[in-house]
């Protein structure tokens, strides 16, 4: 790998950490100011309703995330994956300081929500592009043996971004009046996040390319992407299952529950973002160690005791009183232990579901089709579903996501210590001929 000494490997960690933690920031502070400025984009009426119409177009950026996966997977897969990582984290920081700086409905009419809704759009190719590129670079420059060890970096960048947001949100609200939060508050995070992002790309652009990338570019001649995709379907449909659960448990406990504690059980926002910190925290502290015991027993048990034991524990946690800020903090806490088992090592699995040719773009599109169908709507549903059917049935939903996933990650081979650059070369005869039977046949 290019990064063999300190110097090299820390500026590894550090690009991908800061350029992850930035892109996640923005991405996260959205649903956490929300409450605030869904009012100065949509007309007025029910303050509900506005806030609807906010996370609607949450989701509308989510809907943009399979095409920036396609094209940004795609790209990072025949020009390289530094280069798309720093126009990922450059268009990210570019749509989150127009939104900053945005009119309001009162002063530009429906142009103001358009201008939120292209923003969200450009994000979500961003967003789309960003996680596949920044975890396959990640999982081909870590050791082998250390691959689930170095994946954990992924989240811990993001939920670390996500936590500075609502940690800036918490001092926002205790510094500023409900109306001044109203009025100019809301805006300060997404400048902030724009700014942010000049320092995230310089350090990008000093990356050094992938060298598993490098060699396998020199090696193999390129081959049509579709064909190839249709080649690696069953990898692809892994993607989705492994990835339905995880993401909705994510956005319901770890990105959207201190907005839906404030909106929906009417918690006050101080103690609500306070508790969003402190189980970020706890996320954060066990990442690591999940991610170095899979490196020890492999994969897929650490995915299972995540998948299961969440769905284990969802239902007792949902019956707390999520409106009190104690009762929130535990139930969050808790169900961080088992989200950080699953999320930890998702950028080491899906690496090796992939050969190096496809591996960026074989991820981003099933990955973002995934996420875009289930993690964009879980904020909507979450709020939605909770008022209208009660919070149960959200819980239900999740539960049912965790099965399926579970489910998938009993298909996977094992990929604990094995060399990316090695790994599907060393794919039985029999197998590959099966492959190109199958594509040959549908392609007939």
């Amino acid at each position: 790998m290019t990064t063999s000494s300190p110097a090299g490997t820390g500026r590894t960690m550090l690009g991908i950490c800061l350029g992850h933690a930035l892109e996640w920031y923005d991405w996260g502070i959205y649903t956490i100011f929300v409450p605030f400025f869904a009012g100065q984009f949509f007309p007025g009426g029910a303050p509900g309703s506005a806030v609807l119409s906010g996370l609607a177009v949450f989701a509308v950026g989510f809907v943009a995330r399979p095409l920036g996966g396609l094209l940004v997977g795609r790209l990072s897969d025949r020009v390289g994956r530094r280069p798309m990582m720093s126009l990922t984290v450059g268009g990210m920081a570019v749509a989150s300081l127009l939104i900053g700086v945005a009119p309001t409905y009162a002063t530009a009419g429906v142009g103001a929500s358009v201008i939120l809704l292209a923003c969200r759009v450009i994000q979500g190719l961003a967003t789309g592009g960003e996680l596949p590129s920044a975890q396959t670079y990640l999982a081909e420059e870590a050791p082998a043996r250390r691959r689930g060890l170095w994946s954990s970096l992924i989240y811990i960048a993001s939920v670390g971004g996500n936590a500075v947001g609502v940690l800036l949100g918490l001092v926002l609200s205790v510094t500023l009046t409900h109306e001044e939060m109203l009025g100019y508050g809301w805006r300060i995070p997404f400048v902030a996040g724009g700014v942010l992002g000049v320092v995230a790309l310089w350090v990008r652009r000093s990356l050094a390319e992938s060298e598993v990338f490098v060699k396998e570019r020199e090696r193999a001649p390129k081959q049509p992407f579709w064909p190839d995709l249709l080649r690696h379907r069953r990898a692809a449909l892994q993607v989705i299952g492994m990835s339905v659960g995880p993401t909705v448990v994510y956005y319901a406990w770890v990105i959207a529950a201190p907005a839906y504690a404030i909106t929906a059980r009417h918690l006050d926002s101080s103690s609500a973002l306070l508790t969003g910190v402190l189980s970020s925290l706890v996320l954060i502290a066990v990442l690591p160690f999940w991610g170095a015991l899979s490196d020890r027993i492999g994969r897929r048990p650490v995915m299972l005791i995540s998948h299961l034991g969440t769905a284990a524990t969802l239902f007792p946690l949902q019956a707390l009183d999520l409106g009190d800020a104690v009762q929130l903090g535990i139930a969050m806490s808790i169900a961080m232990v088992f989200i950080g088992a699953g999320v930890s090592i998702l950028p080491a699995a899906y690496a090796e579901l992939f050969p190096t040719r496809i591996r960026t773009a074989g991820l981003a599109v099933p990955y973002s089709v995934a996420v875009a169908a289930f993690g964009g709507t879980a904020p909507y549903l979450q709020t939605w579903v909770g008022e209208t059917f009660g919070p149960a049935f959200f819980t239900g939903y999740v539960v049912l996501l965790l099965l399926v996933s579970a489910a998938t990650v009993l298909t996977l081979r094992e990929g604990r210590g094995a060399d990316l650059a090695t790994l599907h070369q060393a794919a039985p005869e029999s197998m590959r001929k099966a492959e190109d039977h199958d594509t040959a046949r549908n392609a007939g």
